[in-house]
């Protein structure tokens, strides 16, 4: 009988023990909610405004740089253990990552390049707004990651669907997209000083290409022109006429300087040049269109007709004119010195 009460009583303590831990455990689970995504650094008095004291404010703003950039898990510690966990009647939370598993879960979230993509939830960018890396090595944005937890009622990842999960503030999306904006502002920066900087050389340097260093010295001369036509009080129309005047004087110069000047045959450039005539077979003057002599041995016939033949030149170039002909030509000829008037190059001449 004894036996059976004490076992009895045994019992019943225990049923006792067991109701009060289950009620001390269902009692903290209702006060001590779980707040995943609530930010501990971030918490802020309504009603209270900031203060600025003079001579702090650098202070303020490096020490508000440094939070931002400071990387930190959400949500508060993890309450102590109830009685229906101490006794093993319901499951022990999971304990915190520590800081290498969290370092471990990174470093497999850059090697998947969770920061360089859009957020899995809204498809934007992450930029410079706040960023949560999950104990699953996924990034989101936190507003997303709250609204999804909110619409959802459950903390169970978007993607791999893993539940419960961690939350860390993290801030690789942000240094990310600073870095673009540094390197674009860069190009652009560096883009404008190249530009400036050709534009300037382009009106100093004079280029190598013959049309563009005609246009770049007539440029220079239209710029000089209008100067003097701002500074010089004169007549206008009597100014850039006598302009006119030394700019053709001028050109013609360059021209005379740009031909190729033609050195005087020898005796045997002008048995070559006599051979290639024969050769072409061509007898008629291509001025008057009659005919010349043969430059080969004259006959008896020619002979006695010398002094009836009109005299024939030869020029350098291997044509034939008559020396009338050519010489009617040359005074026609507005150029200080005349051309071929069949292939247009300079020549020397020799009367045969």
């Amino acid at each position: 009988m004894a036996l059976r009460k004490n076992l009895k009583s045994n019992a019943s303590s225990k049923l006792v023990i067991t109701s009060a831990a289950f009620q001390d455990h269902i009692m903290r689970s209702l006060l001590h909610p779980d707040f995943s995504l609530s930010d501990p650094l971030r918490r802020r008095s309504r009603g209270k405004h900031p203060q600025v004291r003079e001579g702090v404010e650098e202070r303020d703003l490096q020490r508000r740089h440094e939070q931002e950039e400071r990387e930190y898990v959400l949500g508060p510690a993890p309450p102590p253990l109830t009685l229906a966990q101490k006794l093993g009647l319901v499951a022990s939370p999971r304990e915190r990552l520590t800081e290498d598993e969290w370092t471990r879960v990174k470093g497999r979230s850059i090697q998947q390049e969770e920061s360089a993509q859009p957020c899995a939830i809204c498809r934007e960018e992450f930029r410079l707004q706040p960023q949560v890396l999950l104990s699953c090595s996924h990034v989101f944005h936190r507003a997303c990651l709250q609204a999804f937890e909110r619409f959802s009622g459950r903390k169970r990842c978007p993607l791999c669907r893993r539940e419960p999960y961690e939350t860390r503030v993290i801030n690789d999306a942000a240094r990310l997209f600073r870095h673009r904006c540094a390197t674009r502002i860069q190009a652009y920066w560096r883009g404008y000083k190249a530009r400036k900087w050709y534009r300037t050389i382009k009106k100093s340097i004079c280029p190598k290409d013959k049309r563009l260093r005609r246009q770049f010295f007539e440029s220079r001369l239209q710029e000089l022109n209008d100067s003097f036509v701002r500074y010089c009080h004169t007549d206008t129309e009597a100014f850039l006429s006598d302009i006119d005047r030394s700019l053709s004087s001028s050109r013609r110069v360059f021209q005379q300087l740009e031909r190729k000047s033609v050195s005087e045959p020898q005796e045997n450039d002008w048995d070559r040049i006599k051979s290639q005539v024969i050769q072409r077979g061509v007898w008629d003057c291509p001025i008057c269109l009659t005919a010349l002599s043969n430059l080969s041995l004259p006959t008896v016939s020619e002979r006695s007709n010398h002094q009836q033949r009109r005299p024939t030149v030869l020029l350098s170039c291997s044509h034939l004119f008559h020396q009338l002909c050519l010489e009617a030509f040359e005074a026609f000829s507005a150029d200080s010195r005349p051309l071929c008037p069949l292939c247009r190059s300079a020549y020397h001449k020799k009367l045969i």
